[in-house]
């Protein structure tokens, strides 16, 4: 299966405004619907402790020279609630989440939320997810930080089961049940498609292989999506998976003019190399003008200059 190039963007909804206006935000995700842009995602945090520093650090899941973009403080709105928002006010886009830190969560409850959001949006959902890099989250959670690794794989399996079995079983140390009914069931065939975080390893291989219909890349995989993508395809294929069909995020180069507008053209310029590098999801960041008239005018001929420079 060949699919078309799709350009993708995060909608902000964290804040370091207390007097943020959400309903602003919610509208400019219905400009990115009405504009055609493929693919809207939102971030995820629960809680935040005081080392913000650990961000920076790739040796707990952050990435090098990266920066928590807001303080301690800062708003941040829980994502599945916004895209059942968003769901209930687009009619075309689909609806992402990158990342959710899905092990804080429990599974079967996550399971059910996720279904939901599938049917509300007419299987619309991707449910991208990670492990995250802030051990303060998994202390709010009684999790170990730790077994982060094993508590998102168990998240995954637990989800799979009730989307895919009329009647699930599931048996872990973490957890067991028997004859489990939960419905409706996603609309999507397979349950919701799952988009793995990571860098190139062998835990994210691994992941992608059993659960993963795309990958986030993550810390220098970002830089160099061809070396990467390549690498990572070879990991899953020796690990007995197919990786023909994986989708991939990638990052389009934002290029300002003199007066800090954005160059759509250029751009949109650099998608063709990452898809010729197996880049499928191309995302594009820029500032959105505060008017929503605006701000979907300029949609409108960002995802026009996309188009034909990837057609």
């Amino acid at each position: 299966m060949s699919l078309s190039p799709q350009i993708s963007l995060q909608l902000r909804t964290f804040t370091d405004d207390p007097d943020h206006d959400w309903g602003a935000t919610l509208a400019l995700g219905q400009a990115m619907d009405a504009a055609g842009v493929d693919r809207v995602v939102v971030s995820d945090h629960i809680a935040f402790g005081e080392n913000l520093d650990a961000y920076g650090d790739p040796a707990l899941g952050g990435i090098a020279g990266g920066r928590q973009p807001t303080g301690p403080d800062g708003q941040w709105l829980e994502p599945l609630t916004v895209l059942t928002a968003l769901a209930a006010l687009t009619t075309r886009i689909r609806l992402g989440t990158a990342v959710l830190l899905a092990a804080l969560r429990r599974p079967a409850v996550l399971a059910r939320q996720v279904a939901t959001l599938d049917v509300l949006s007419g299987g619309r959902v991707d449910l991208g997810v990670g492990v995250g890099w802030q051990r303060e989250e998994y202390q709010a959670a009684g999790l170990p930080f730790e077994r982060r690794g094993r508590l998102l794989d168990h998240t995954l399996e637990v989800c799979d089961a009730p989307w895919t079995q009329q009647r699930s079983t599931y048996r872990a140390p973490e957890l067991a049940f028997e004859r489990i009914h939960q419905m409706p069931k996603p609309v999507q065939a397979g349950g919701v498609p799952i988009w793995v975080s990571g860098t190139v390893n062998d835990a994210v291989a691994r992941r992608l292989r059993r659960f993963g219909r795309g990958w986030i890349p993550w810390g220098p995989a970002i830089a160099d999506p061809a070396g990467a993508i390549a690498t990572m395809k070879d990991k899953i294929a020796d690990l007995g998976g197919d990786p023909t069909e994986l989708q991939v995020l990638g990052h389009a180069t934002t290029v300002k003019r003199a007066d800090g507008s954005v160059d759509l053209g250029a751009t949109v310029a650099s998608a063709p190399a990452l898809i010729a590098a197996g880049v499928t999801d191309v995302r594009v960041t820029c500032s959105l003008p505060r008017d929503v008239g605006q701000a979907r005018d300029l949609l409108t001929e960002l995802v026009a200059a996309f188009r034909a420079a990837t057609s």
